[in-house]
């Protein structure tokens, strides 16, 4: 089995945060140039961004999702609102 490549987010040299500079098509080889920002939700990290799934696929039930996580409503409402204050701190 092939273990997927996740997409890196920060810089290894020096911690900064990355953006995409190429992106080309595998299928005619067309290659695309420029600087642009990730989306938000691709900087979160791999937890948040695991937990922003698991909740979209739990139809935004915040009930259902403690009971996949096992913990607290309480506990699945402040990760929320955690995530919610990284998106919004990311839109300044």
């Amino acid at each position: 089995m092939q273990t997927q490549k996740r997409l890196p987010k920060i810089c290894p040299a020096c911690g900064g945060g990355l953006k995409v500079h190429t992106m080309h098509c595998a299928g005619c080889g067309t290659k695309i140039e420029g600087d642009y920002k990730l989306p938000a939700l691709m900087r979160l990290s791999e937890d948040d961004l695991q937990f922003v799934q698991d909740y979209i696929l739990c139809g935004g039930s915040l009930k259902e999702m403690a009971v996949k996580l096992q913990v607290s409503y309480p506990t699945v409402r402040n990760r929320l609102d955690d995530i919610i204050e990284a998106l919004n701190a990311m839109q300044l």
